[in-house]
């Protein structure tokens, strides 16, 4: 079934398409239950929760985007999201689970235990008449703020990809593909929906959305979304660090890291949020190993169900420019451990402009870092303690990735495995005064919690008469 949207959503089309492609992006086709794969089934309990209420208060309510997008083709989301004509304030008065967030765009995270569903409020253009308080935009065309509220046609035009522009109707369990959103998922293709310029403008983080897509799912990248990014990849320069760091994560912890890899350097992306350790990529041949091997040990361990830190991927990606500079200082007379000191100040320095590494991550880092130096000491009668530290299974795991990326170091790491397989009472020992984990993590970075003592026995006083 084909419907075609209203004359005012026709002309907001155009404005936002810019380019024309063979499918009509303003037509509307609706996929009835017997044409696609999506079951309630498929979908969490929670978000049927909050779909049933909203349209029993009343209102208009659909999953969108990932969550519809990734269970058509077969995969199992982790999040769900609910589009809604409900204002925000109207669902956080309609969830008492629920909290207001946001003011560049404002969201209300509805919360079931550990699960949270994201509720959107349907978002139309702006026009003149909205104040800068509502919907502002910066003089480079990025979306500084986006809280003016229309329908769900609108909404769809207002998306970043077509394949994201799906909607799920509880209400006759039919999936509504705005912008030609269906036959690109069938053919695998990532197309933003209106002019990329324009769209790439409004916000920067696009591209890499772009990138993340296409090596998670498999997606070609069609040719004039994919055009404009190597030009206007500097305009991450405008994110903020704190959302950079967060978009890291997302890109290398969903299993496809070294494609994400990959194509982030083929685009010029990848050198705006590690200028350092791109410039080491493209001159040293054992830096591009170490940074290829990470990503192919870190996509291993995700894809067997093991715990990946952040830490350790971040450790390795900044060593190449980290050992650079170390030799710098080294060259002017430095020893070895104050230089090293001396540029993980400067290395980490000049990354945090760029991404907000969270102490709770960079302090680890730093801890490899300097652990590097110390495990070269196998002749020390104090070797075998430092398996009791608790950094020592990571900075273990460094030696092994730096010996797999073609650094000659000895057969330390070898030694290192010897000494753990002759003493397994030693390597699996946690000092009682630590705090992390016995391998050191938890997944998260955070250190495990402290084991409390046990309550005292002890005999209350009858009361004083």
């Amino acid at each position: 079934m084909i419907r075609t949207l209203s004359k005012t959503v026709k002309e907001l089309g155009r404005r936002l398409t810019g380019k024309k492609r063979n499918q009509d992006p303003l037509e509307l086709r609706i996929i009835p239950r017997d044409e696609h794969s999506i079951s309630r089934s498929n979908v969490s309990e929670s978000a049927l929760k909050v779909l049933y209420r909203l349209n029993k208060a009343g209102y208009e309510a659909y999953l969108v985007g990932g969550g519809v997008r990734d269970t058509l083709l077969g995969l199992n989301p982790k999040d769900f999201d609910v589009a809604t004509n409900a204002t925000p304030e109207q669902v956080n008065h309609l969830f008492r689970n629920s909290r207001l967030i946001g003011r560049r765009f404002k969201l209300v995270h509805v919360v079931y235990g550990r699960e949270v569903i994201e509720v959107a409020t349907f978002r139309a253009p702006p026009t003149d008449e909205h104040s800068t308080k509502v919907a502002a935009t910066g003089d480079q065309g990025m979306i500084l703020r986006d809280n003016v509220y229309g329908n769900k046609d609108e909404d769809a035009m207002r998306r970043d990809f077509t394949v994201n522009a799906l909607y799920y109707d509880i209400s006759d369990f039919s999936v509504h593909s705005y912008a030609g959103g269906w036959e690109d998922l069938i053919n695998r293709r990532l197309c933003l929906i209106g002019d990329p310029e324009t769209r790439y403008r409004e916000d920067p983080v696009r591209m890499l959305r772009a990138i993340r897509f296409a090596a998670k799912l498999g997606f070609s990248i069609e040719a004039s979304t994919a055009e404009p990014i190597p030009v206007m990849a500097p305009l991450l320069g405008q994110i903020p660090s704190a959302r950079l760091f967060e978009e890291i994560l997302k890109l290398f912890l969903h299993g496809n890291a070294l494609e994400t890899l990959r194509l982030l350097r083929e685009y010029g992306l990848f050198g705006q949020l590690f200028p350092a350790t791109e410039q080491c990529l493209r001159e040293d041949p054992h830096a591009l190993a170490m940074a290829e091997n990470t990503m192919r040990n870190t996509d291993e361990r995700i894809q067997a169900g093991k715990s990946v830190t952040p830490y350790f991927f971040l450790a390795a990606l900044m060593w190449p420019p980290l050992m650079r500079v170390q030799k710098e200082f080294e060259a002017r007379g430095m020893h070895a451990n104050p230089a090293l000191q001396k540029a993980a100040d400067r290395v980490m320095s000049q990354q945090l402009q760029i991404i907000a590494i969270p102490k709770r991550f960079s302090i680890p880092m730093r801890e490899i870092w300097e652990m590097q130096s110390r495990l070269t000491r196998t002749q020390s009668k104090k070797a075998p303690e430092l398996v009791t530290h608790p950094r020592f299974r990571a900075s273990y795991d460094f030696i092994l990735l730096r010996e797999q990326s073609g650094e000659k170091l000895d057969g330390i790491g070898a030694f290192w495995t010897r000494l753990q397989e002759q003493n397994p009472d030693l390597a699996n020992f946690t000092p009682r005064d630590s705090v992390f984990e016995a391998d050191g993590e938890d997944g998260s970075g955070r250190p495990a919690r402290k084991r409390r003592r046990p309550p005292r026995n002890r005999t209350r006083r009858p009361p004083q008469n």
